[in-house]
């Protein structure tokens, strides 16, 4: 059954056209994702669809009686109003009536109006709704229901729009990234709810395995034409390099026919009958096909970080408490070269105090923190930039110099660096305020790179970038060589990106977890159901006989992991100097001595590493 019918809707912002004439339809129980890259439309399409913004040609056509509801990124609530009163005006009858009931609780008394509650109760079938309403309040941590909205943070205020549109059960849901500033645990908990809930779903969001477990339907705007894949984002990738593949075919059996009757026409006469005039109609259009190229525009990130000291970054016996509240209790930690890891933890555990202390912003109350001196780091928060008034978008990078240096000693000017994150001349030259959400995230993550870090620090650099440039950010990191500290709530680039994670658990308990956050989730849904039953809470580390290894096996296996990824780094730096620098004979002989060293250990490790491998399997 249609219940939203979109038809040939275009829309321009002055000379800039964003889309035109695009077409689709929303059936119920449709669980559609829209995809594109950043700056195509996503947002205004979505509120063309709540009529917040108007089309400049084409129409909307909504089933009479559908209900929608929105969840925007930054949500528009009465500033005055306590959570439980925004829940409450709410057009909900289901929620007035349970909010009458548990005022009739407070005075049970007078059983006449109890009574009277409990029969509406009945009346409106709302004592599972009840529970299903304290459930999403639990899981979305609004305990505090008089709490006043303008003093909550951004993102309480997300999450209090979220629960107010999942109370309202509208027949289509509209969402604007969704799962920015849930934790891991909340995302989870709502994609298990939107797998079993009867929900029709039209989203925009750039988390992997959301569109992997929630979607059914993803349509796809690119370069100004909508594709629609009746499938999950596994089928959309498969089904999508298909698609290129075909095309690429296409085009070049375009070429092939353009050069042949490019050869023609020179060869022809002046003096052309009317069948050799249409060829040379024809000509044209074979030609518009053949140079049909696609602007695909790659980010490419291949700055040359600064060379590492054998001292990085040190954390002795770090501690921090803010009143009551301990985040961190004694923390010890020695960073390695080219170590990358993630840190995961629900909010308020102290995972961007950690980071505060890492950089120095934040004192610790106890301990140090010691960085080296050819250390320098690269923070990307998540305040983002703070652009001056009026600032053009070259102007933000020109602030940090003119040229950086690349990999093989090149250098690429701002306006280069710019292009490669996929502004073009006449964008650069736009006021910075003009851009998207993602636009901004993609400009200053680049105004965090030119200033060429070796000890990155991303808290939460996924937010707002499109899928595009999310494999091209995954690619630089996995072939970073410097250290990597990821905070994120996006568990694919988790997965991609990190070799082992900080898991903040609370009370200032920080565990090392060894592997990604998929091996994380194995770990705690086998081992921690187990544990319930033991009062004693214990971590990862007791857990030796179902690993296979013993603690400090563990431990072993891990650095090995990091050992043989530095050596293999080194074989690669030495390999360079003999294929692009002009070596004297005692200077090749040093370095082919030093390689024979490097190899040699690499086996010793690789060997060592692959029997820890065996006994972990079996």
């Amino acid at each position: 059954m249609h219940l939203i019918s979109v038809e040939n809707i275009s829309k321009s912002f002055g000379e800039r056209t964003l889309f035109e004439n695009l077409s689709f339809t929303i059936h119920q129980g449709d669980k559609v994702a829209f995809v594109a890259k950043n700056g195509s439309g996503k947002t205004t399409i979505l509120k063309i669809l709540m009529g917040k913004d108007t089309p400049d040609t084409g129409q909307t056509i909504f089933r009479k009686g559908t209900t929608i509801g929105f969840l925007e990124q930054v949500p528009e609530l009465q500033a005055n109003l306590t959570v439980e009163e925004t829940i409450l005006a709410s057009d909900n009858a289901s929620l007035k009536v349970i909010n009458q009931y548990e005022k009739a609780l407070q005075n049970p008394e007078d059983m006449e109006h109890l009574q009277h509650c409990m029969d509406l109760m009945d009346q409106y079938q709302a004592w599972d709704f009840e529970t299903q309403y304290k459930q999403i309040l639990f899981k979305l941590q609004l305990d505090d229901l008089s709490q006043v909205v303008k003093n909550m943070s951004g993102g309480q205020k997300k999450r209090l729009a979220l629960a107010v549109l999942l109370l309202q059960k509208p027949d289509v849901l509209v969402l604007d990234e969704p799962t920015n500033h849930l934790d891991l645990e909340m995302i989870e908990w709502l994609e298990a709810y939107f797998a079993k809930e009867n929900f029709t779903i039209f989203m925009v969001t750039h988390d992997r395995y959301f569109l992997e477990r929630v979607c059914n339907t993803i349509i796809e705007l690119d370069h100004e034409k909508l594709y629609s894949y009746q499938g999950n984002y596994s089928y959309y990738l498969q089904k999508k390099e298909e698609r290129q593949i075909q095309e690429a075919t296409e085009l070049q059996k375009a070429k092939n026919l353009y050069v042949k009757e490019l050869d023609w026409i020179r060869r022809q006469p002046k003096a052309r009958t009317t069948k050799s005039k249409s060829r040379v109609d024809d000509f044209q259009e074979i030609k518009e096909r053949a140079f049909n190229r696609k602007k695909d525009h790659v980010v490419e990130l291949e700055i040359q970080a600064d060379r590492m000291g054998s001292k990085i970054v040190e954390l002795h016996k770090v501690s921090k408490k803010f009143g009551n509240k301990v985040l961190l209790n004694n923390f010890d930690y020695t960073f390695k070269k080219a170590e990358k890891v993630g840190i995961i933890g629900k909010n308020g555990t102290g995972k961007t105090t950690f980071l505060h202390i890492l950089t120095k912003n934040l004192a610790p109350d106890n301990g140090k923190v010691v960085i080296g001196d050819t250390i320098k780091i690269g923070y990307y928060t998540q305040n983002g930039l703070q652009p001056k008034p009026q600032q053009k978008v070259i102007d933000v990078i020109k602030e940090f110099g003119e040229y950086i240096p690349l990999a093989k000693g090149r250098l690429l000017s701002a306006s280069q660096l710019l292009e490669r994150f996929l502004f073009d001349r006449k964008k650069q030259y736009d006021f910075v305020e003009k851009l998207s959400g993602g636009e901004l995230k993609r400009l200053y993550l680049c105004s965090v790179l030119i200033q060429n870090p070796n000890f990155l620090i991303l808290d939460e650099p996924t937010n707002d970038l499109d899928i595009v440039t999310l494999n091209v950010l995954e690619n630089f990191l996995l072939d970073f060589p410097g250290c990597v500290i990821v905070v994120s709530h996006d568990r694919y680039f988790m997965d991609k990106i990190v070799d082992h994670l900080f898991v903040f658990r609370g009370d200032g308990v920080v565990d090392d977890f060894p592997g990604n956050y998929s091996d994380f989730r194995i770990y705690e849904d086998a081992v921690v159901p187990e544990k319930a039953e033991v009062k004693e809470k214990s971590n990862w580390k007791e857990n030796q006989v179902s690993q296979g290894l013993s603690f400090n096996e563990q431990k072993e296996y891990q650095k090995l992991e990091r050992d043989i990824k530095d050596l293999e780094y080194q074989k690669k730096q030495i390999e360079k100097l003999f294929s692009e620098v002009s070596l004297t004979s005692e200077e090749i002989e040093k370095q082919s001595k030093i390689l024979q060293e490097i190899i040699q250990k690499m086996e010793e490790k690789e060997e060592r590493w692959f029997e820890l491998s065996m006994k972990l399997e079996s």
